[in-house]
């Protein structure tokens, strides 16, 4: 490696690096060098090739709204915006919409996060019981109460295939990416940072982007000076088959939680665990008795078609999970100068990798946000104690 210096650091390489790698060079204002350190050039072990990829308008929040509408414009043009050589990268989206079901006790607050969805511009139908049955007739509805399907602007894409393209296309731009871990960094006298690579080699940096998520973010955000509540969490994915057919099935979440949507010709589904039961975990072990015990009945119950299946393949990852309001943290960290990070997106980095990644460029080059303001993703709410709050109806 011949990186002695460069203006930008970006530490971790998967969607959100590579998404500030892109918008930073491409930038006809910036005329620095970057650089990405990513330590598994494999990434076979990111959360951006382990997760189920998907894309929703459905928060109660606007910046996440807002974050995801302008994600699913650049989603759907992403062979323009990052072609190489000719070359047009595909995702395959597709835009089936989430589905989210509503209990009585929580209809108020689907209605209410229905009418900010709505008035911000996103395509979102609210059904009651008898809408939701006759739309979906395979759907029990005895329990339900209403639902929310996203018309347009939802679904799900090929995760590993658009951080790949962020990736060729900072590539393209010239940005090198290293395979090696930032085991240490510090701050010098003249206000540079230092970067102690895996291979024993330092590389002096301007400025520093933390974006190394589950995997070693918080640790560098120790390093820096600031206690992240980033942790990583074990998420499991399930796949089966099912010999009934399921027509027009969204990404559906049940009231408890668990998830299901089509993959192919079959489906594949999941669920958060519940708090007690989710340590931080780093192992790649997937617990089978949490398909058998908790996944599959609520999907049975859900959808009859679902009591007979033939499961398949599972496979684990880690999400950098926020602690303190699940929500990313996002931007510079007050105190630490030239310093930002983008970390504990909670699962949602993926979607939100296009508005995170334009967002920290527009700051690192001119100081301020200059298109959708992503400040109430900042530090600042952690100090003051004042957390982002989805409120979900599960």
């Amino acid at each position: 490696m011949a990186i002695a210096s460069v203006d930008v650091a970006i530490i971790g390489g998967a969607v959100i690096g590579s998404s500030v790698a892109y918008h930073l060079a491409q930038r006809d204002d910036f005329k620095g060098s970057i650089a990405v350190f990513e330590k598994d050039p494999s990434y076979q072990h990111c959360a951006s090739a382990l997760s189920a990829a998907s894309i929703r308008q459905q928060f109660s929040s606007a910046v996440n709204i807002d974050i995801s509408l302008y994600g699913i414009d650049f989603l759907r043009n992403i062979g323009s915006l990052l072609e190489v050589d000719g070359e047009h990268p595909r995702i395959d989206l597709v835009e089936s919409g989430y589905l989210f079901l509503a209990t009585p006790d929580k209809r108020s607050i689907l209605e209410e996060n229905h009418a900010l969805q709505q008035k911000m511009g996103a395509d979102i139908g609210f059904l009651d019981a008898d809408a939701l049955k006759a739309k979906f007739p395979w759907l029990n509805v005895s329990d339900l109460s209403a639902g929310c399907h996203g018309l347009s602007g939802e679904g799900w894409f090929d995760g590993y295939g658009l951080m790949q393209a962020f990736r060729r296309k900072a590539r393209s731009l010239n940005v090198p990416y290293e395979p090696y871990q930032v085991v240490h960094l510090e701050k010098i006298m003249g206000g540079s940072w230092i970067l102690t690579l895996s291979n024993g080699e330092q590389v002096e940096a301007g400025v520093v982007v933390n974006a190394a998520g589950a995997s070693g973010g918080a640790q560098i955000c120790m390093e820096a000076g600031f206690e992240a509540p980033v942790h990583s969490k074990k998420r499991m994915i399930f796949t089966f088959e099912c010999r009934d057919e399921v027509p027009g099935l969204p990404l559906l979440i049940d009231p408890n939680g668990t998830y299901v949507r089509p993959e192919g010709t079959g489906f594949i589904c999941g669920s958060s665990p519940d708090e007690e039961q989710d340590p931080d975990s780093f192992d790649y072990d997937v617990d089978y008795s949490f398909f058998e015990e908790h996944l599959w009945p609520t999907l049975a119950n859900r959808i009859p078609a679902f009591e007979a299946i033939k499961p398949g393949a599972a496979w684990a990852g880690h999400y950098d999970v926020n602690l303190f309001d699940h929500n990313a943290f996002t931007g510079p960290v007050p105190g630490i100068e030239d310093f930002y990070i983008a970390l504990g997106f909670s699962g949602h980095g993926l979607q939100q990798s296009p508005a995170v990644g334009r967002g920290l460029a527009e700051h690192i080059v001119t100081g301020r946000y200059e298109t959708l303001d992503l400040s109430e993703l900042g530090v600042e709410r952690l100090t003051a104690n004042k957390p982002l709050i989805e409120r979900n109806v599960v």
